[in-house]
């Protein structure tokens, strides 16, 4: 199935969420929290993403994660997920408890698309100290796309993780899974890179945002995405397409802001201040730009 039709399918039944320019949304993708061991490529920046949540919780910012957030390609019980970054995932419920917060499913947390699945395993969690259950998400709903409708300029943003479209991680997911979790969770660990994510693979990288620049200019929609873990603040071409890169690189962790009507792409990122102390740093590395500047 092609990317622009599951595009256009994610858009037709995509949650809607009306916002102005007194709104601000913090979207980060690809997290992969995965249970702090060796193949964990999120344990090391679990510092920043916890410090820059805190940020953008203070700052009376809602959080949409675009995807990914969960590895549970490789990790089969998501209880060990929680075990692991229980203090990140009480954070991220605080969010919810103030109606801050949307969740996307993508194609490494395919599973949350089932309600069951999500009433299972995020309505609450056991605490193994305290042996009790707390709650954690009650009522959570997972979508597979947002439309982010701007009120002052009747602009409409559709928010997806991206991998729509994509054989390998969208039809073909469950068999890429298992191959991911038997074979590939294993192999990358001493540097092999897997043939069906597109963040290892430039020439399936640029394919795939051919393809969001090809429904972008079809339907004169603008386009925010993750899965390719390459940040980007509009296409090389001029299309209104955006990605918030991922939490997992070896430097940091980029995003997207939307505050005051501007999107601006931002990096969070650990650096020795004059005193010689590492410091988490805030950067903004495109924008901001106001919404109205662009084509769509």
């Amino acid at each position: 199935m092609k990317t622009t039709q599951r595009l256009t399918e994610a858009y037709e039944t995509a949650h809607r969420v009306s916002f102005n320019d007194r709104s601000k949304f913090i979207i980060f993708s690809d997290v992969h929290r995965g249970d702090n061991s060796l193949s964990d490529e999120f344990a090391h920046n679990q510092n920043i993403y916890y410090h820059a949540l805190n940020y953008y919780f203070d700052n009376g910012y809602t959080y949409i994660e675009a995807g990914d957030g969960d590895e549970l390609w490789e990790h089969e019980k998501f209880k060990y997920i929680i075990r692991a970054y229980g203090d990140i995932y009480t954070l991220i419920s605080e969010f919810y408890r103030q109606n801050r917060l949307y969740m996307l499913y993508g194609n490494h947390n395919m599973e949350l698309k089932f309600e069951e699945y999500v009433e299972q395993n995020l309505h609450q969690f056991y605490d193994i100290y305290e042996d009790t259950f707390d709650i954690l998400f009650p009522g959570l709903r997972v979508h597979e796309a947002l439309v982010l409708e701007h009120e002052d300029t009747q602009k409409e943003i559709l928010v997806v993780h991206g991998h729509q479209g994509d054989f390998l991680n969208d039809q073909f997911w469950p068999v890429t899974k298992f191959l991911n979790r038997h074979l590939w969770h294993y192999f990358h660990v001493i540097g092999f890179k897997n043939p069906s994510s597109p963040s290892k693979n430039m020439h399936k990288c640029h394919k795939i945002e051919r393809n969001y620049s090809k429904w972008i200019k079809e339907n004169k929609k603008m386009l925010i995405a993750g899965h390719t873990h390459r940040p980007k603040f509009v296409s090389n071409t001029g299309e209104s397409y955006f990605n918030t890169g991922a939490c997992v690189f070896p430097l940091g962790i980029t995003g997207l802001e939307i505050s005051d009507g501007n999107i601006a792409l931002v990096k969070w990122h650990i650096r020795p201040d004059s005193t010689g102390a590492l410091t988490v740093y805030r950067d903004v590395l495109k924008g901001p730009a106001h919404l109205s500047q662009f084509m769509y």
